[in-house]
């Protein structure tokens, strides 16, 4: 193999394996502490929940409680994420601006809003 076919083929390795961890610089602008209010379209699934979540470059993750959640922030504020409690399972998808958001999230029997705040 020739060498700039080694050297292309190395630089494309390497931006495989770095790209995907670097700091998504406006998404950052994100981080924190957020705290989420929950609300069901029905009332049978329950009156809502309030949890707080962390972003952190860009990704979301719990901070702690009886709920996880996972996901990501783009550059626009656009989010979505997953949310886990036991066997249940949500996803939510919406819109960060500043330090307030929105959004709608559905699980397997229930749907619903969802609004945050910037702790």
């Amino acid at each position: 193999m020739g060498q700039f076919r080694k050297t292309f083929l190395a630089t494309q390795l390497l931006l495989c394996l770095t790209l995907p961890f670097a700091r998504p610089a406006a998404a950052a602008g994100f981080d924190g502490e957020w705290s989420v209010h929950i609300a069901s379209s029905s009332a049978e699934c329950g009156n809502g929940a309030t949890a707080s979540f962390g972003i952190n470059n860009g990704r979301v993750a719990s901070s702690g409680g009886m709920m996880s959640a996972s996901g990501h922030v783009a550059d626009s504020g656009s989010i979505s994420v997953t949310l886990a409690s036991g066997i249940k399972h949500a996803t939510g998808f919406g819109h960060l601006s500043g330090t307030s958001g929105s959004g709608t999230w559905r699980g397997a029997m229930c749907s619903g809003t969802w609004t945050a705040q910037r702790i």
